[in-house]
């Protein structure tokens, strides 16, 4: 099945409305259960369900918030534009020059066209026009090469922009990330690759006449690989393969070429398609024309784009935002509302039996509870120990492994760094003072990408560290959130005297809240595309990593060994300079001054990596520990306003009654209602 351009919007647009209606039945449940406290303190008192009103209230903005967020990279002259262009069925963006720009771009709905460039030294944003957008914060390849070699950023100031365009594309809830070419600048490729975790799915552009360069493949190789993310690889300009052909209108020669080329991407790609052991490749590499297809959409928005990949394309990535991306989405939002249907009718069960009790009657059964909460609140400081234990080691143990990762570099940096030499870079050079400065340059840029490449390798060591840690942190919190839910169960015993079956949510189980979001159930994160992460679950350490990443100039930490590339070849015969063998020589001598330097390294970014990796637990610790605490003290409230309202007043148990049922109705059938929208998006 082939889905065209408008079957992408009417889906995307089905979500949308399934968004907005899901968050009004979040919003209705709001309303209900804040009007049935306000209501309670004039009944029996509050049922204490202040933490499942804000969690209601912070999805329902999220979802009508939400939108899905692509990243565009590849290396410079891909194509790039002209197929965000073609992509959005306009010729916004320039394509017919090669301009850069330092600064990330979001192109996102707005009813009208304008720009609006924030800042990151507190300065107010800034809204200006296209043309002076373009203008100020455009800059050529040639000023971004020269502002690399001076280190020195083009816009220090500017965090990013916003760009906002009246197009169909946007108005049904897609943003596109268009980042600077990945073939520039080691500064701008950082920037690009630290909002990597940010978007929903990345969309890597190249080019059919190019396929799979050393660039391409070093950046897929140390910065998309193993780190779970959902890359769309474009292959661009593919109908200019049969232009390349001695005689192009030969169906074998074309065939032949067309069968090598697959190959050559295949080999190259596959391995970045390996999904959980599935093979995605097929759903993942698409051969596509993006001129041909800009102009046919700029003639007709609805034209048929056969014959251009754009259709296989975008089936492929409706299936992926519009169901798989989509069912995730409200499966964690489904997840917190019986959450909390749950938690009402638990609070609802408890209260009713409770209302025949004199004062008397109910001082001592709160009183005999007592053992329960402490009980409580011991689960909860076990929970805590081990947060703190898991923090400690795994702190230690990631900030050890950076050291040992460094101090390592020296075994494989002779054979490793030969890759990092450019082509260009002749040693001749270093003898004629014109060309000094450009040997000099070269060098350092190819030492820079080398360190980069190896830090964020290590980078990923720690992510699977993390992942493993927090994934066992999960296991202990549905432990603990077990034998938590057994004693709520017998607190309620205590306190009716009755034995009350609990009631199940959607997962089957009686887990409490507090639990389900350790565990990365749902997911109540509020994040923003200037570099706060946007979790997937529960919780995202990744988030707190990256900009522990970000802060740093890993190259910067390398700084003095940057500057004697000449003075090192100052020792090198010319006829040892004439040989091959001068690049191993070379790559001897910059080992030693890297050898020099690895322990100072390691001393000073060992606290900073040992700091970074507390964080990531300290913030979860902080929010499960409250989530558990909140949970405690709404039961103990739950039980004082009620204790409060018999000490003054008569409770009209008939009046009361009919009070709870409507309100636990309500939640019902809001939670129905979500169900429905749920099971629709499954099933269509």
């Amino acid at each position: 099945m082939q889905v065209e351009t408008n079957r992408f919007l009417d889906d995307l647009d089905r979500v949308a409305q399934m968004r907005r209606s899901v968050a009004q039945h979040l919003n209705t449940m709001t309303e209900t259960l804040s009007d049935a406290e306000i209501q309670g303190k004039q009944a029996s008192g509050q049922l204490g369900l202040e933490r499942e009103i804000e969690d209601l209230s912070i999805a329902a903005q999220a979802l009508k918030q939400g939108v899905f967020r692509l990243l565009v990279l590849g290396d410079m002259k891909r194509g790039k534009s002209t197929f965000l262009n073609a992509l959005i069925g306009e010729n916004l963006l320039p394509s017919d020059v090669n301009p850069c720009t330092a600064l990330l771009t979001v192109l996102t709905y707005g009813a009208e066209k304008r720009v609006t460039v924030h800042f990151n030294d507190g300065k107010a944003p800034e809204q200006i026009d296209f043309a002076s957008f373009k203008t100020r914060y455009t800059i050529s390849p040639e000023e971004a090469k020269d502002l690399e070699q001076k280190k020195q950023q083009a816009f220090p100031d500017v965090s990013h922009a916003i760009v906002e365009y009246p197009l169909p594309l946007l108005e049904k809830g897609v943003e596109i990330v268009d980042s600077p070419g990945l073939n520039d600048t080691e500064a701008r490729n950082e920037l690009s690759l630290n909002y990597i975790n940010n978007c929903h799915a990345i969309l890597f552009v190249l080019r059919a006449s190019q396929p799979c360069t050393l660039g391409e493949r070093r950046y897929l190789e140390n910065y998309i690989k193993g780190r779970g993310l959902s890359v769309f690889f474009l292959i661009n300009a593919w109908d200019q393969v049969k232009e390349s052909l001695i005689d192009p209108d030969d169906a074998e020669e074309l065939s032949e070429a067309e069968t090598k080329l697959r190959k050559v991407f295949r080999a190259n790609l596959a391995e970045y398609c390996q999904i959980d052991g599935y093979d995605l490749y097929e759903e993942r590499v698409f051969e596509i024309s993006a001129l041909k297809a800009l102009r046919k959409r700029i003639k007709d928005t609805n034209a048929a784009l056969e014959g251009t990949g754009f259709p296989e394309f975008l089936r492929s990535l409706n299936v992926f935002l519009t169901q798989e991306r989509a069912i995730a989405e409200l499966r964690q939002v489904r997840t917190l509302a019986k959450q909390t249907q749950s938690r009402v009718n638990d609070a609802i069960a408890r209260r009713i039996p409770l209302l025949d009790q004199s004062v008397n009657e109910l001082e001592q059964r709160v009183e005999s509870v007592k053992p329960q909460f402490q009980q409580l609140s011991d689960i909860r400081d076990r929970f805590r120990d081990e947060i703190r234990h898991l923090r400690d080691r795994k702190a230690r143990q990631i900030a050890d492994s950076f050291r040992t990762y460094v101090m390592g570099l020296e075994n494989t940096f002779e054979q490793d760094f030969l890759q990092y030499q450019p082509p260009e870079l002749q040693f001749l050079d270093f003898f004629s003072e014109t060309k000094r400065e450009q040997f000099n340059q070269a060098a350092q840029a190819g030492f820079q990408r080398y360190v980069n490449d190896k830090f964020f390798a290590w980078t990923l060591t720690a992510e699977q560290e993390l992942n493993a840690a927090f994934s066992q942190l999960s296991q202990s919190a549905e432990k603990h959130g077990a034998s938590y839910g057994e004693v709520t169960q017998q607190i309620t015993q205590k306190l009716t005297g009755q034995t009350i079956q609990p009631r199940l949510n959607a997962e089957g189980d009686n887990t409490p809240s507090w639990a389900k979001w350790a565990m990365g159930l749902f997911s109540l994160a509020r994040g923003n595309i200037a570099g706060a992460a946007l979790a997937a679950g529960g919780f995202d350490f990744k988030s707190i990593l990256l900009n522990l990443i970000a802060t740093w100039s890993i190259a910067f930490l390398f700084a003095p060994i940057l500057g004697p590339f000449g003075i090192l070849l100052a020792g090198l015969g010319v006829g040892l300079v004439q040989a091959e063998d001068a690049r191993k020589q070379f790559a001897r001598s910059v080992k030693k001054e890297l050898v020099k330097h690895l322990p100072q390294v390691v001393q000073e970014q060992w606290q900073p990596i040992y700091s970074a990796v507390q964080e990531c637990f300290e913030v979860y610790e902080k929010e499960v520990i409250q989530r558990i605490d909140d949970d405690i003290q709404s039961r103990k409230s739950e039980l004082d306003n009620l204790l409060e309202q018999k000490k003054s007043r008569e409770i009209d148990r008939t009046v009361e009654l009919e009070r709870l049922r409507s309100m636990e109705s309500a939640i019902a059938s809001e939670c129905d209602s979500l169900e429905a929208t749920y099971q629709s998006l499954i099933t269509n």
